[in-house]
């Protein structure tokens, strides 16, 4: 039972109220809206950070970092709806090739958000001993 359901009952027991006004205060409670939780911004950005020193191979220290607009995501799947069927499938035949198994048909405008959503969680880092990479968004 929550708080204010139970000072209610309180009231009606001390004759504070009588049941006719508990029912309605009670009815108003279960059509107050539930506290919602904080909404949480969408991320605008996908970034990629590599930061290597090179020591092994004896050439200059290497920084890259790329923060890669979620538009630019959004407007990269609407136009890859776009392409032919017949090439789709050229460049799905060529991604396997190459080892990546990717299905440019699996990507569907409506699909766009939960994909975004779920990048929103991605957080990508790893170390080793000359590099330092980082993938997330912001």
């Amino acid at each position: 039972m929550n708080e204010h359901r139970r000072k209610i009952l309180e009231m009606l027991v001390q004759g504070q109220i009588n049941a006719d006004e508990a029912e309605r205060l009670i009815s108003a409670l279960e059509k107050a809206p539930a506290p919602s939780a904080p909404v949480k911004a969408k991320p605008k950005y996908l970034r990629v950070v590599v930061k290597s020193d090179n020591e092994e191979y004896g050439e200059a220290p290497m920084s890259v970092n790329v923060r890669v607009p979620m538009q630019l995501l959004r407007a990269g799947v609407k136009l890859a709806n776009l392409i032919p069927v017949q090439a789709r499938i050229q460049v799905n035949e060529a991604l396997r090739e190459q080892g990546v198994q990717f299905d440019l048909n699996q990507i569907k405008p409506e699909n766009l958000e939960e994909l975004i959503d779920s990048l929103d969680e991605l957080t990508v880092d790893v170390d080793e001993k000359s590099t330092k990479d980082r993938v997330f968004c912001e």
